[in-house]
């Protein structure tokens, strides 16, 4: 895929909401300073996922996050022209131009909602970088580029769920434990059974049904 003209593909969102990102207004410390649009190396790119991303490895690297499955180049097109034609996806990719390969991704989902004048709320999901690429800032660059572009898109809330130990992280980038909702709970649908996934202790549905 080397030498491959990224024009002639579909990015999932207009690459120039990335430009305008002012990183100045995240609370995150770069040391040096760097940015969207200016990564640090000249050989790194941050850029929305593009049609051409399948073969740059843009599931292997979701697969050092999670199980992902055997995605089919038609079934990851049909997938990604889902997405676009929403536009409420904004899936963002960390390229090492050198090798035409995707090394980090994060993704912002829009949930659109009545509450709060018909407002949005932000959702980070998928954060993953290369542990091959350490020390270079990338997981905090990849994550504060997708935490302000909400903002830009005006969302009145970012959320997001990360295990124990990555707490300290996205403290450190202006995310806060809020008291009494410190809790994931999740139902998942696998194999053809329900299963419950829950953390947090002292759960009393009787007590808590809505009303």
């Amino acid at each position: 895929m080397g030498g491959h003209r990224y024009e002639e593909e579909l990015s999932l969102y207009d690459p120039s909401l990335l430009l305008g990102l002012d990183f100045f207004r995240s609370p995150a410390g770069f040391n040096p300073r760097i940015s969207a649009a200016v990564p640090g190396e000249t050989w790194l790119k941050v850029r929305p996922l593009q049609t051409g991303d399948y073969n740059r490895g843009f599931l292997q690297i979701l697969s050092q996050l999670t199980k992902v499955g055997d995605v089919s180049l038609t079934q990851f097109l049909n997938r990604f022209a889902q997405m676009r034609a929403s536009g409420d996806y904004y899936v963002t990719v960390i390229v090492d131009t050198r090798h035409d390969k995707i090394i980090g991704s994060a993704t912002l989902v829009l949930e659109r909602k009545f509450i709060h004048g018909c407002g949005t709320r932000g959702r980070l999901e998928d954060v993953v970088v290369d542990d091959t690429y350490r020390g270079k800032q990338l997981g905090k660059l990849i994550v504060v580029t997708v935490t302000l572009l909400a903002e830009q898109l005006g969302c009145y809330k970012m959320s997001l769920d990360c295990k124990d130990k990555l707490i300290p992280f996205y403290k450190s980038i202006g995310y806060a434990l809020e008291p009494g909702n410190a809790n994931t709970m999740n139902i998942r649908y696998e194999n053809g059974t329900i299963s419950a996934n829950r953390t947090g202790a002292n759960c009393k549905p009787d007590d808590t049904e809505p009303s």
